[in-house]
């Protein structure tokens, strides 16, 4: 059965971005929006540890990162602030963006 066949790896060009993609994404991100904060998601067994930034309303976007200390050093650079997630939770702008996309109609 195909289902079961894993796809191989061809040196990087699978459709995964790199990690200096992932980066440039997220300054993107910073550059293009007002008032971004950056929240770091701790590794799971299921993903590598991530860093989700977060717009003044609400729009997000999340991308993985090499470490929490490099999450950090990116928000310095950034000149954003940084928190980690497991303690401050996830801010309620972000749910209701969600929200708002959810009810958006798709005309």
């Amino acid at each position: 059965m195909a289902w079961f066949r894993r796809k191989r790896s061809s040196g990087g060009t699978g459709d995964r971005p790199t990690a200096r993609e992932d980066v440039g994404h997220l300054e993107e991100f910073v550059r293009s929006r007002r008032g971004v904060e950056a929240f770091i998601e701790p590794r799971t067994v299921m993903t590598e540890t991530t860093v989700m930034l977060i717009a003044y309303d609400g729009e997000w976007t999340r991308r993985r990162i090499e470490s929490p200390e490099a999450a950090r050093r990116l928000a310095h650079k950034l000149a954003i602030p940084i928190y980690d997630v497991r303690l401050v939770g996830y801010p309620q702008r972000m749910r209701d963006f969600n929200e708002r996309r959810k009810r958006r109609p798709d005309g």
